[in-house]
Formats: C-alpha cells, structure tokens, sequence
C-alpha cells in the first residue's frame, strides 16, 4: 500500500495529477519486486483502477447455477483476485493486465451475473452468504488454483476485513511526503461497522528505507498470537 503522511489512501483528493502520476509510478516500482502468484483489491477500487467503470450485462441462464466455484482457465498461473460480494463488476475479458480475474462472492448473488461471469470466463468462488468471510476465501483461493502467496492491495475496508481476521503477514507500505488532512476518507486499514472489532494488532519492524521523491518504504511483519 501507499498512503499520505496522515495515512490517507484516495489519490482523488490531491487535485494534482502530476503528483498521482509521480507517486503511482514509485508504487509500481517497488509492487513488482514482490514474488506473488496473485493479487487482491475490493470491488471499488477495481472499478476505479482496473475496469473503468464497465457494467456487466448479465443473461438469464437457462438452468439454475449451482453454488459452487467455477474455474475459468485451468491453465492460469497468474491472478487478479476481486472481492465483489454483490456481483457488480464488469469486465472486458477473463484477465487483467495479463492476470486471470477470479471473482469473491457470497452466495446471494443471482444466477444471471454467475452465468454473465461463465460466459466471460471469469473464475469465481463463493465466501458467505451476506458478506464476504475471508478466511474461507484464502483457504479455496489456495485449494483451487496454484495460489500459495497474495498481495492484498486495498482498499482500506477490505484491508480492515484481513486485517481483523489476523490474515495478514506483512505490511510493505510506501509513506508518501504528502499530507491530505481530508475528513471521513478511507486509510491503510478500516474495519467495516457490521464486523466485530478485534484488538488492535502488533507489528514488528522489518525495515525502514528512503527511496526516490522523499518517500520512506516501511515493511512490517505481523505478531501472530501464541
């Protein structure tokens, strides 16, 4: 992840393009010196980021979709996993930037987006009913496809959801020499309302380097619990 001085994640609040090209390219620099089969966003970071804002178009099936994980290319060794539990996005193909999309949904998603996502290709799983649980995720994420390590990349809620679940081993996290100071905008980590807070967690520090643009790069491990 990266994030303001203030821990603010929405590049949107800058009003200044250059800055989000600059600061996105040093991101891009130090996400791909990371070894990971996969990796992560929730839906509304994928529709801002990645799909550009595409709406599915779903068709009735002609028989009722079981509720059971589709594969769509058993060929994929690479992955962009979307955690979409209502099934809302939309995409052009089966992959992006070069990575086989696998959909995160719960179970109440209708048989018309499951057959739209067949249609397309797309792999999906199913993890709860109502809201996604993430631990059941990770566990057929690695069952099902040859998925061992995940970059979760935000935003901040599905962050808070791994986070509050005690599913996250490290944090590489870029400290950008920018202070946002907007109110009621998402950070690093934002346990969503309907989940039960879990304590806080402890972070041990692994590094501290300052790389180009004044930016310190910050990686944690997590503590895990005896």
């Amino acid at each position: 992840m990266m994030s303001t001085v203030d821990g603010k994640i929405l590049t949107a609040t800058w009003e200044e393009p250059e800055l989000v090209k600059t600061f996105s390219g040093v991101f891009e620099t130090y996400h791909d010196t990371f070894d990971s089969e996969a990796w992560l966003c929730g839906r509304v970071t994928m529709e801002k980021d990645f799909t550009e804002g595409i709406q599915p178009e779903p068709e009735k099936p002609q028989a009722p979709i079981a509720r059971e994980a589709y594969i769509g290319d058993s060929n994929a060794t690479s992955f962009a996993i979307a955690i979409d539990a209502h099934g809302k996005l939309g995409w052009e193909s089966n992959t992006t930037g070069g990575d086989h999309i696998i959909e995160v949904l719960t179970t109440q998603v209708d048989d018309d987006y499951l057959n739209y996502l067949q249609k397309k290709g797309i792999s999906y799983i199913f993890a709860g009913d109502r809201e996604i649980d993430c631990k059941s995720a990770l566990e057929q994420l690695s069952d099902l496809f040859p998925i061992k390590t995940i970059m979760l990349e935000g935003g901040g809620h599905v962050n808070g959801s791994f986070l509050n679940e005690g599913l996250i081993d490290e944090l590489s996290l870029l400290i950008l020499p920018i202070a946002d100071g907007t109110a009621n905008t998402p950070t690093v980590f934002e346990v969503s309302d309907y989940l039960t807070k879990q304590p806080a967690s402890l972070l041990k520090l692994k590094q501290v380097k300052k790389v180009e643009q004044d930016v310190i790069w910050l990686k944690y491990h997590f503590e895990k619990p005896e």
